[in-house]
């Protein structure tokens, strides 16, 4: 197997390749059927998408996007769609699995998605701040359910010093009303790592 772990970032940057120093590297496995109608593993890689976010504090790497909802699984076409399409922040109709690698102290910007996130800590300590000013320290093992909040990661592993590592599950969610008002999404800095996809 080729090694799938590009060369990232440039001169300067916090990171430079996935995964980050200091964290594991990550296999994925995706089944499917064969022609019997038995369970196969269709492929072992480390993903097919891999992104330098966060003015280059981070990467993420797409464990797979879907398209639809149900999800199509015949022919193969959800594989066929994840492979093919690097997708934005969320899908429509859609779901993003990604795995982002922190750098040290690395801090996103105060950002929010309309989607349901599902957010587990693989590796560190994080500070996560939402916009009333509220915030949890969480640890490894430790989930968010994020609905469509403004938030804020910041990597305080090792007093800032360590890299650390979260999944996160997106999930498209419908128009958000709040007290008769629309809600927004916003992407902070992190909108030119996005917009576009």
């Amino acid at each position: 197997m080729a090694d799938p772990s590009p060369p990232l970032g440039g001169t300067g940057s916090v990171t430079t390749e996935w995964p980050v120093a200091g964290l594991s590297r990550v296999e994925r496995h995706i089944t499917g059927h064969d022609s019997e109608g038995k369970s196969v593993f269709v492929s072992s890689d480390c993903g097919d998408h891999y992104r330098v976010i966060g003015d280059k504090q981070a990467i993420g790497n797409i464990i797979y996007s879907t398209n639809t909802t149900p999800v199509e699984l015949n022919d193969d076409v959800d594989i066929k769609h994840a492979k093919e399409n690097e997708p934005a922040l969320t899908v429509k109709n859609g779901t993003v699995a990604r795995l982002i690698d922190f750098g040290p102290g690395a801090e996103s910007p105060l950002h929010r998605s309309i989607s349901v996130d599902y957010a587990i800590i693989i590796e560190g300590l994080f500070k996560l701040l939402l916009d009333s000013g509220e915030e949890r320290i969480l640890r490894r093992g430790d989930t968010i359910v994020n609905r469509a909040t403004a938030h804020q990661w910041i990597n305080v592993t090792g007093n800032g010093l360590l890299p650390g590592r979260i999944l996160f599950v997106l999930i498209d969610a419908n128009e958000v009303n709040v007290g008769g008002k629309k809600v927004e999404g916003f992407l902070g800095s992190i909108t030119k790592d996005y917009v576009g996809r």
